[in-house]
């Protein structure tokens, strides 16, 4: 599943087509009409958490890639699209995704200062949500989308292995200071992530999601699906 910093580069890459005309439209995507897009001008692109929110007119189109989604920019995949936009220069092409319509005001319906790549992050607004959730497990609420947008499986065992927090630890059992350090490695690792992912050398990088020794003890890690979530962990 594509994770935040991934979302960003992705809105990198649709930015040359910001103030363009969509000429054709089509797509198998669930309970979306693609067809009404054609003839009009896609103004923005945000991005909220996991989310690739393309701006028009009088509403928004949500695309988000789950966890088997991908995408094509001027050229296509071997399989349908779940929503393919034509535009007078190029193309783009979402494959496996959920694509939704929204015709709200963005504010009423994302809380910005949820999204851990926001420049209206707000830590102390996080930490206030995780002290009042004290029976979930820590590795649960890294994947929260509520508490951090845009974290995903590799974020969450990134940050716990660089904060040194058992995936397993209840919320209420961590002292306020570790969860502060905790949402402090969890921002610090998404924006290197952002950095190494667009270089093509993140997973030099990684030092917990899928290895085998920790390198800071020299020890196997274990490997567990942890939590509600069911997701890997990755700990020692």
């Amino acid at each position: 599943m594509p994770e935040g910093p991934s979302i960003l580069i992705l809105k990198e890459k649709l930015n040359p087509f910001k103030g363009k005309k969509v000429l054709d439209a089509n797509g198998y995507a669930k309970g979306f009409d693609a067809e009404l897009l054609i003839g009009k001008t896609l103004k923005d692109i945000k991005t909220w958490g996991k989310h690739t929110l393309l701006c028009f007119p009088k509403f928004t189109v949500r695309v988000h890639m789950m966890l088997f989604g991908s995408y094509k920019i001027n050229e296509r995949g071997k399989k349908n699209a779940s929503l393919h936009m034509r535009f007078a220069h190029g193309e783009v092409n979402f494959y496996i995704a959920a694509v939704k319509l929204i015709e709200e005001p963005l504010d009423e319906v994302y809380d910005w200062s949820a999204d851990i790549m926001s420049k209206v992050w707000n830590a102390d607004k996080t930490l206030a949500k995780l002290k009042a959730k004290p029976k979930m497990m820590i590795c649960d609420a890294l994947l929260d989308q509520k508490l951090f947008a845009g974290s995903g499986n590799i974020i969450k065992n990134e940050a716990l292995y660089r904060a040194k927090l058992h995936p397993e630890s209840l919320i209420g059992e961590i002292p306020d200071k570790k969860l502060k350090e905790l949402i402090d490695k969890v921002v610090d690792f998404s924006f290197d992530f952002l950095k190494w992912r667009s270089t093509g050398v993140l997973t030099k990088h990684l030092e917990a999601y899928e290895k085998d020794i920790c390198p800071r003890n020299y020890i196997p890690f274990q490997q567990k699906d942890t939590g509600k979530t069911k997701r890997h962990s990755y700990f020692c």
